[in-house]
């Protein structure tokens, strides 16, 4: 939108989303329509879930977006569900000179063009960045943990043929250290030492059948 001047004058862009095609946007659409944004500058995208990268309305509203603009939501899950993604899309939007509104977040009305809203959203960067780093240090913290029980770590296991195996287990009788054979395999050394015990056993069942 320009003025008389021609200078672009900063417009609100709305947009709203449902997950599926039985649910309506209508309470959305009023609630932007109420908070200033034209029906011709509303993009709503019916089911479609959050959590997918690329929404057609989303992507055209993003489009529409230019320096000054506000783009405007109605609660922040409407953007998608990773608070990660949702505080980059923010940013995003921050580098390119426009401003993010949601009509209820935490029961207030929130422009990232204000102080506050600018405020609001460093701590939510904060407060998501923290609990980031906490989900990771539990997550290594477990895998530390499994690795020096021995316990199986999950996702696709390495297949070991009985002859590697039974070459780990020579290795091991000529006097190298378990720890470093079980390394170089890719596993504990527990888990190393239940590999070879239960090699011994199918080769006992297999004499006892013979």
């Amino acid at each position: 939108m320009q003025d008389t001047f021609g200078v672009h004058v900063g417009k609100l862009i709305g947009y709203a989303r449902v997950s599926t095609r039985a649910q309506d946007a209508d309470r959305q659409t009023r609630d932007l329509i109420a908070a200033g944004v034209r029906q011709d500058d509303l993009y709503i995208d019916h089911g479609v879930s959050g959590a997918r990268a690329t929404r057609p309305a989303f992507d055209r509203a993003l489009a529409a977006l230019h320096e000054g603009d506000t783009l405007v939501i109605t609660t922040l899950d409407r953007l998608g569900r990773s608070t990660v993604n949702l505080l980059g899309l923010a940013e995003q939007l921050k580098t390119r000179g426009i401003n993010l509104r949601v009509l209820n977040l935490g029961g207030s009305n929130v422009d990232t063009g204000t102080p506050m809203g600018s405020m609001v959203f460093t701590v939510m960067a904060a407060l998501a960045q923290m609990e980031l780093d906490i989900k990771r240090e539990r997550v290594t913290d477990s895998v530390t943990k499994r690795r020096a029980a021995g316990q199986d770590l999950g996702g696709r296991r390495p297949a070991f043929t009985d002859n590697q195996i039974e070459n780990a287990r020579r290795l091991i009788d000529a006097g190298q250290p378990a720890t470093h054979v079980a390394r170089d395999l890719g596993m504990s050394r527990a888990t190393l030492y239940r590999r070879i015990a239960d090699l011994d056993a199918r080769q006992w069942v297999k004499t006892q059948r013979e």
